[in-house]
């Protein structure tokens, strides 16, 4: 048996050797819609150098899957869905012109994609550092400083022609979803070659557009000649260029160019952007990357990432390494976005830092912003001063905002949680909580006029009816007219947590606590304990009981609950405005979205085991998607119903059969590092609900787990003991201590990681008491009525609302060996 002391003598031993980029893989998620950022970045940063690939799935840029490279640009975004966004002022070179007739290179995207064929085999991707061989045996590094790009073009001696190599190099003003506007500029001068520009294009899942500039140095050659190029043609004659945007909806191509006496040496392109000016560009460039030293730069780039992910240590003793390189890729994608702007915000003059790329808070309150509250919370408190000083300035706390706009509002103001969440867990950092708290309580009383993209909509009828109805009638303000369950019981929980803020913000703490806490149990007005669940050839669930849309006159309306599932191929659930009462998930799964009270949902499901019949049922029918942020609590949500083994199995159920440490093994849109963040605190064995001071204890997939907070500097500790790295056999806790001391909470706080405690888990092959009583379940609002008894005792929960037409048998088939659980 390994004690705390053993563990903590061989810690400091693995200190020395252990380096976590080691297990990095970037390219994981980099096909089948992972949609992540493969390339060299540093952490939170504004450059983001990678081959473009012309894929649908291009989001972040480059993907695995066969598409060619049409150039490599030097801003990205990370995992999203929808249209791409940035990919900004391309870069593509060619060993030579045919003839050395300039004519002879393909200018324009599509047509230079053809010469943008990929050697997979040749492909580097580390943190910090991208690298690549097109078919041209042209070879691409490139590496990153905050706001600059720098790459290494690397030549064959000759061109396809058998002429010797006159490298051309070209910069375009395009983006990756061509959506430049009127009016790029771009110059290129005569002696030096830099080229510099601006172009305004079109932000992603936004009504917005922003002005971005650049500054393009070069070194490695002699310049033969440099000009520009519109469409297909190009001259050494023309320096400067301004271009409209198209005659026929696709951007005029555009750019300028710049040739080379020799490609014998490397040529080595830095190339900065700013939202400011050009002369901020290149004082980036010129400061960041001032001698064009690329192996400096990107050891720097490695340096800042080791340093991030150092403090989570993990015991890989016997663990199969695939697992381990899922668990630290996971770390670092969280680092990704969001991306810190500051100092180049042109829309308003602040001391405040500025953060973009919030894409979007829906998806990362869950798990990716509570991660970082852990693992770098200096940079998650400049992200809230951030939040909240766009409050000041915009007027409401954004639910997504990219690129200098503000986006689209999926649900609730679920800024609210991310505040809510870092204030309960003791951040501070220069946050100034008050005027915090004052944006979460005009989201909750001040309906604005683009309730679209901020704040909430429908604030009449909440504060009146205690819902949002469906066919709402809304004057005040404007946003699609749809998603009315969703946005109420996203609402609920907003206002729970403004009620978690006030008794120490507020400047009537009692009043205002008592206030939204109230109104966060609206969610019930929506149950309808009458609603059947019925599959579309009209078989019978067995389970009935679900919330329902309400009319203002309160009748119920009908939404059927599997609708917008996994399995639904037919209806909208989008932003539409002919979408569903749901936003990208099916009352199925929005029943369980009542973080803050799940004793009064057990309660109307028909009691602890009713309500882990039908969590069961939503997984094992594949009526959730492990691969959409709303799944994602409720993997644990056993916890509050006394069945902690069943999360346990749940987790095992999709790790790592639904995250494989593959290009094409994450199952969905990486979300700016969201799905990373579930990865990681699941492997870690401890899940939070956000916005609360709660994470669920379930065994880590390592014997042994180090977190070293990096403001306290104290380290906790998770110990397996009777670890099985096969995770066929013990995988159930059995006991725990905290801290030297008997531990029965099947849940843990923030302190765990500030103080630096240590956790022993006891585990075994089968289900067990711990955790179970009433007393070792998480916090909730309402009271637990019951809970599940084992080994026999009876089950004390009644059949109620929402009971089980049979009793409904869980299956987690993916967990294979000899355990043993009660269904």
């Amino acid at each position: 048996m390994l004690t705390p002391v053993s563990w903590s003598e061989h810690a400091r031993l693995d200190l020395q050797t252990f380096d976590p980029l080691e297990y990095v893989d970037p390219l994981i998620g980099a096909s089948n819609g992972g949609n992540v950022f493969a390339g060299a970045s540093l952490p939170y940063g504004m450059a983001k150098a990678v081959a473009d690939t012309t894929s649908e799935s291009n989001q972040g840029g480059f993907t695995l899957d066969g598409a060619p490279v049409s150039g490599f640009s030097m801003m990205h975004d990370s995992g999203t869905g929808g249209s791409p966004s940035l990919g900004s002022f391309p870069l593509f070179a060619y060993t030579n012109c045919p003839q050395s007739d300039i004519d002879q290179c393909a200018f324009p995207k599509k047509t230079r994609a053809t010469f943008g064929g990929v050697r997979n085999e040749t492909i580097v991707a580390k943190p910090g550092l991208f690298g690549i061989t097109l078919n041209s045996s042209v070879r691409v590094d490139m590496t990153a400083a905050h706001h600059t790009a720098l790459f290494k073009f690397t030549f064959p001696s000759h061109g396809t022609d058998g002429q010797p190599a006159q490298p051309l190099i070209l910069q375009d003003l395009s983006d990756l979803s061509n959506s430049r506007q009127d009016n790029g500029t771009v110059s290129v001068d005569a002696e030096t070659g830099r080229i510099t520009g601006s172009a305004r294009f079109v932000s992603s899942f936004s009504q917005g557009q922003y002005m971005l500039y650049f500054c393009t140095d070069f070194k490695g050659a002699d310049i033969l000649d440099n000009g520009i190029f519109v469409n297909s043609r190009a001259s050494a004659a023309v320096k400067d260029l301004t271009i409209s945007r198209s005659i026929n909806g696709y951007p005029l191509p555009g750019g300028a160019f710049v040739r080379f006496k020799s490609g014998a040496e490397p040529i080595l392109v830095r190339t900065a952007t700013s939202f400011i000016s050009v002369s901020q560009a290149c004082s980036h460039a010129e400061s960041e990357i001032p001698t064009f030293d690329f192996d400096e730069v990107a050891n720097i780039a490695t340096e800042l990432w080791r340093a991030k992910l150092k403090p989570i240590r993990v015991s890989t003793e016997g663990v199969n390494k695939s697992m381990v390189t899922n668990f630290y890729s996971g770390i670092y994608r969280t680092m990704i976005n969001p991306q810190n702007y500051t100092g180049e915000n042109p829309l308003w003059k602040s001391s405040e830092p500025y953060f973009d790329s919030f894409y979007c808070i829906w998806d990362l309150f869950r798990s990716q912003l509570p991660f970082l509250t852990i693992t770098d919370p200096t940079a998650v408190e400049q992200m809230i001063r951030s939040l909240i000083d766009t409050y000041r300035h915009v007027g409401w706390l954004p639910d997504c905002r990219m690129t200098l706009s503000k986006g689209y509002t999926q649900g609730g103001s679920n800024a609210d949680v991310v505040l809510a969440d870092a204030y309960i867990k003791g951040l501070g950092g220069g946050i100034n909580w008050k005027d915090g708290y004052a944006a979460m309580v005009k989201d909750a009383e001040v309906e604005p006029f683009d309730w679209c993209c901020q704040g909430r909509g429908g604030l009449d009828s909440w504060k009146t009816l205690g819902y949002i109805p469906v066919q709402d009638f809304d004057y005040k303000g404007f946003g699609t007219m749809t998603r009315s369950i969703s946005r109420t019981l996203e609402y609920s929980y907003n206002d729970f947590c403004i009620s978690q803020l006030a008794p120490f913000l507020s400047a009537t703490p009692e009043t205002d606590q008592q206030k939204y806490l109230l109104s966060s149990a609206n969610w019930q007005n929506l149950f309808n304990p009458l609603t059947p669940s019925t599959w579309w050839n009209n078989t019978p669930t067995p389970f009935t009981g679900f919330f329902q849309p309400r009319h203002l006159n309160k009748t119920f309306a009908y939404q059927n609950p599997l609708n917008c599932s996994n399995l639904d191929t037919f209806s909208v659930c989008s932003l539409q405005n002919t979408g569903a009462e749901t936003f990208e998930s099916s009352i199925w799964e929005y029943g369980f979205f009542t973080p803050h009270d799940h004793a009064t949902l057990i309660t109307l499901y028909g009691g602890p085991r009713n309500f882990t019949d039908r969590l069961s049922y939503l997984h094992d029918n594949l009526i959730t998607y492990i691969g959409n942020e709303p799944s994602f609590l409720t993997v644990f949500q056993y916890h509050y119903a006394g069945r902690p083994a069943l999360s346990t199995l749940r987790s095992h159920f999709y790790i790592p059969a639904y995250f494989e440490p593959t290009p094409s093994g994450l199952p969905g849109n990486d979300d700016s590092g969201a799905l990373g963040s579930f990865l990681a605190f699941s492997m870690m064995g401890l899940f939070p609900n956000p916005g609360q001071d709660v994470y669920l204890i379930t065994p880590p997939y390592f014997p042994h787990v180090n977190i070293t907070h990096p403001v306290t500097g104290k380290t906790a500790r998770i110990i397996n003991q009777n670890f099985d790295p096969t995770y066929k056999t013990n995988i159930f806790i059995q006991s725990a201590m905290l801290d030297g001391k008997k531990y029965t909470k099947n849940w843990i706080d923030h302190s765990f990681f500030t103080e630096g405690k240590t956790l022993v888990l006891v585990l075994g092959r089968n289900e067990s008491s711990w955790g179970t009583r009433v007393e070792d379940l998480p916090p909730s609002v309402g009271e637990y009525a019951r809970v599940v008894k084992l080994s026999g005792v009876e089950d004390r929960a009644g059949t109620g609302n929402g009971g089980l037409g049979g009793r409904y048998k869980a299956g987690f088939g993916v967990v294979q060996g000899d355990i043993d659980v009660e269904g």
